[in-house]
């Protein structure tokens, strides 16, 4: 497994996550979300695992059948060697929180849900930078998840099959492509030779904000 750093929930995710669009927060409001990030901070468990992978002149990932569909990978790829596969979650601890709120109050569980989502976001920016720090003086792409653009949903089975993750950190999926404990997050990323150009971060900036099926839904991609 790789070292899962839970280090902040950024407020600006928190918002987006709850759809706010910039009108004033009453007072009452950040008092509460205030108290769900911290209570998911105090219950977060973390937990991550990445492989390195060789990238084949056919799009395939070497020693692997996997080779990953439609065009945005492969041109998130096109100056890469080698590819990282990661998963990330915050751990049954807070699956039982969200779920526990749910019955309970679902005002308190949207707000809980919000910064459980921006959570996981920061535990997948610490392992990024860690891995960046690894691989220096080589460059990592964005990280991509799938379900996001034109990358095939059902290939999420892959990661699962090629990192082991039930086994390793505890994340199962349900035959409907669902990850159980649901803050959890699979990508890519590239690993190139020259600097790689980043998008800006957030569902707020994605092309998808408008349609996105998982942030109707109050999840997310773990693409941006």
């Amino acid at each position: 497994m790789a070292d899962a750093k839970l280090t902040g929930i950024s407020r600006k995710e928190t918002l987006q996550y709850l759809g706010w669009l910039g009108s004033p927060i009453p007072d009452e409001l950040e008092d509460e979300i205030s108290r769900c990030e911290s209570r998911i901070l105090e219950t977060a468990r973390p937990r991550a695992v990445w492989r390195l992978f060789d990238l084949l002149p056919d799009g395939s990932l070497a020693g692997t059948q996997f080779r990953p569909d439609g065009q945005d990978v492969p041109a998130l790829l096109k100056d890469c060697s080698q590819v990282i596969l990661m998963a990330v979650t915050l751990g049954s601890e807070t699956e039982r929180l969200l779920r526990t709120a749910q019955a309970r109050s679902m005002g308190e569980a949207v707000i809980l849900d919000a910064a459980a989502g921006a959570a996981v976001e920061n535990v997948c920016d610490n392992l990024c930078r860690d891995l960046e720090a690894q691989f220096s003086p080589r460059f990592l792409t964005d990280r991509f998840s799938p379900g996001y653009g034109d990358f095939p949903f059902s290939q999420q089975r892959a990661f699962f099959d090629l990192l082991d993750i039930t086994r390793r950190i505890g994340v199962s999926l349900t035959d409907s492509g669902l990850m159980l404990p649901q803050k959890s997050v699979t990508a890519l990323m590239g690993l190139a030779d020259t600097p790689q150009e980043h998008r800006h971060r957030g569902c707020a900036s994605c092309r998808l904000f408008e349609t996105c099926s998982f942030r109707k839904e109050g999840k997310h991609c773990g693409a941006v």
